[in-house]
């Protein structure tokens, strides 16, 4: 089982949208059949068959074990992974796209890169899956609290010149069998519990 895992496919992102299959994959952390999982969740177990099928047809769930219980033999499955993010190209049509209205200080713009760093660490994600490698990625994910906006204004300011001054040493445009790497560096206000629920 995964930690994350990236939907891409719309048909499975729809599938993981629905509230019982939603519930069904929380569930399925830990492998459960379909009986155990009718008990938990308080629907017929046939209504819950259905729904584990639908979510294996999608990948989100997998078979464990198959156990004979009588003349019956019970599937036990487990999610894929512990946590799903539905990719932007799950939307392609309406997917974000950052190069149309390239705005650095748009909250907006912002999040049409985010869009595109999970479409793309998904993508990467998924071919290195199959190639059976990982992923070299670097991130930091950290606080800071200003005293002012004219503090958080020149941090940014003092930040961009710093990546820039990085990536001008390392950057090498002519290397043969270099590879490009995105670099997505973003300041925004923290969000809370408290801002959260309000």
């Amino acid at each position: 089982m995964f930690d994350v895992t990236v939907i891409e496919d719309p048909a499975a992102a729809e599938a993981s949208l629905d509230p019982i299959r939603a519930r069904l994959l929380a569930e399925l952390a830990d492998p459960n059949s379909a009986t155990m999982l009718a008990a938990k969740v308080g629907l017929p177990r046939q209504k819950i068959n259905y729904h584990l099928k639908t979510l294996e047809k999608h990948g989100l769930v997998e078979l464990v074990e198959e156990r004979r219980k009588g003349n019956v033999t019970e599937r036990v499955m487990r999610a894929t992974a512990s946590s799903y993010v539905i990719s932007p190209r799950a939307l392609a049509g309406v997917q974000p796209d950052p190069s149309r209205s390239p705005d650095r200080l748009s909250a907006r713009w912002l999040l049409a890169v985010a869009a595109r760093l999970v479409s793309d660490v998904g993508l990467l994600i998924t071919g290195a899956a199959k190639a059976r490698k990982r992923v070299a990625t670097f991130a930091i994910d950290g606080r800071i609290r200003f005293a002012s906006a004219a503090d958080r204004a020149a941090f940014a300011e003092e930040l961009a010149n710093a990546v820039t001054t990085l990536a001008s040493k390392y950057h090498d445009e002519a290397t043969e069998g270099g590879r490009d790497h995105r670099v997505i560096v973003a300041v925004h206000p923290s969000v809370d519990q408290h801002t959260q629920e309000s």
